[in-house]
C-alpha cells in the first residue's frame, strides 16, 4: 500500500469533490429564487436560471481463484471504481457545464505487491452563449484540468515512481467555437488559441526532463548545477468533439477525441488523446462497458536499456499510448 500513501498527503482532490457536493447540495435548497421551479418558452428556452445535477458511481470487478487447477494459474482480483459529479447551468442562451471524473484501479495477485491499474482525476468546466435559437453556434471558453492521485511505476520496480500527483499535471485554457445541435450528445469544439500548461512538480522527474519539461544540467559528476524546470506552457491550436449515439436497446457508443498542435514547438505535430467505449445496460444497476483509449504526445518520451550498458538509459521518442477496459460491475446514481 505504499504507492498509495500520496492520497493522504495531497488533499487537494478531495477538497474539489467536497466542492462538488457542496454545490450540489446548494441546488436543492429550498426557496431561493435561484433554484424555482425553472420556466420555458415554447422552444424550450430556460427563461429562469436552470441547475441540472448528476452524481454517478461505478464500480467494476473481476476475480480469478484456483484450488487444485492442474493447468496453473494465480488467484487474483482487481477492481475500477470510478465517479462523476456534474453540474451544469443554463439561463436563456447561456450555460455553464461542470464536470468532476475520478477513476481508480488496484490489481492484487498472490505473491506480488498491490498494483496500480488506472488513475485519472478531472475537472471539466465549459461556458458557453449563443446568439439566438437559430443557430446551433455557441461562443465558447474551455478550461480543462487532469492528473492523478498516487504514484505510478513501471512494475515491478516500486522504489522508483516514473509519475506522481501533478507529475504531470495539465491544464487546457482557452476559448473558440462549438458547435451542438443537440450539445449534450454531439460536440465539435475548435480553439485558435489554448494554453497548454504542464506540471512536474517532484524534483526528480523534472530534473530528469519527465513529460516534455526543461532538464536539469548536470556537471560530469552527475551533479545538479541547473535544476529542470517544473512547467512547460504551450499555445496553440485545440480541435476536439464528444459524440454519443445508441447503436441499439441498451447499448451506447460514446466516443471522444481531441487533436492539439503547439504554434512554437513543432508546429503541426499533433498530441492526439482518443476514448472510445461501449456501455451495455443490463439492468438500472448492472452493467458492462468495453472501452478503448488512445494517446500520443511527443513531450512523453520513452527510454530504453542500452545496448552497450544495461543500466543505462537511452531515449527512444515518443510511442503510440493504448490501454484497453472490459469490466462488468454496479452502477449508482445518486
Amino acid at each position: 500500500m505504499a504507492n498509495l500513501s500520496i492520497i493522504k498527503k495531497s488533499s487537494f482532490p478531495f477538497c474539489i469533490v467536497v466542492l462538488f457536493l457542496m454545490v450540489g447540495q446548494m441546488a436543492q435548497a429550498q426557496p431561493d429564487s435561484l433554484f424555482l421551479e425553472p420556466k420555458y418558452n415554447t422552444d424550450k428556452i430556460p427563461l429562469t436560471p436552470v441547475w441540472l445535477k448528476e452524481n454517478k458511481a461505478v464500480l467494476d470487478f473481476n476475480e480469478v481463484a484456483f484450488v487444485n487447477w492442474n493447468s496453473g494459474g494465480t488467484n487474483s482480483i482487481s477492481a475500477l471504481l470510478g465517479i462523476q459529479f456534474a453540474r451544469n447551468y443554463a439561463l436563456r442562451h447561456f450555460t455553464w457545464n461542470n464536470t468532476l471524473r475520478v477513476r481508480y484501479g488496484i490489481n492484487a495477485q498472490e505473491d506480488q505487491v498491490l498494483r496500480k491499474t488506472d488513475d485519472h482525476f478531472e475537472i471539466i468546466s465549459n461556458v458557453g452563449y449563443r446568439a439566438d435559437t437559430l443557430t446551433n453556434w455557441f461562443y465558447s471558453a474551455r478550461f480543462n484540468f487532469r492528473t492523478q492521485l498516487s504514484n505510478g511505476y513501471s512494475y515491478p520496480d516500486t522504489s522508483n515512481p516514473i509519475s506522481r500527483f501533478m507529475a504531470p499535471g495539465y491544464v487546457f485554457l482557452g476559448g473558440g467555437i462549438e458547435y451542438g445541435k443537440n450539445i449534450e450528445k454531439l460536440s465539435l469544439y475548435f480553439s485558435p488559441f489554448t494554453l497548454k500548461s504542464t506540471f512536474v512538480l517532484d524534483e526528480k522527474l523534472a530534473n530528469a526532463g519527465s513529460f516534455g519539461v526543461k532538464p536539469a544540467v548536470l556537471d560530469d559528476d552527475g551533479n545538479v548545477l541547473v535544476p529542470g524546470e517544473k512547467t512547460r506552457l504551450e499555445l496553440g491550436i485545440l480541435l476536439s468533439g464528444t459524440h454519443e449515439t445508441p447503436v441499439m436497446e441498451n447499448v451506447v457508443i460514446n466516443n471522444s477525441v481531441s487533436l492539439y498542435t503547439d504554434y512554437i514547438n513543432n508546429f503541426g505535430n499533433i498530441d492526439v488523446d482518443w476514448v472510445l467505449s461501449a456501455e451495455f445496460k443490463v439492468n438500472q444497476f448492472i452493467r458492462a462497458s468495453l472501452g478503448s483509449h488512445l494517446k500520443y504526445d511527443d513531450d512523453v518520451k520513452t527510454f530504453e536499456p542500452s545496448p552497450t550498458d544495461g543500466e543505462e538509459l537511452v531515449e527512444k521518442g515518443a510511442k503510440v499510448q493504448w490501454k484497453q477496459l472490459l469490466g462488468v460491475g454496479v452502477v449508482v446514481d445518486f
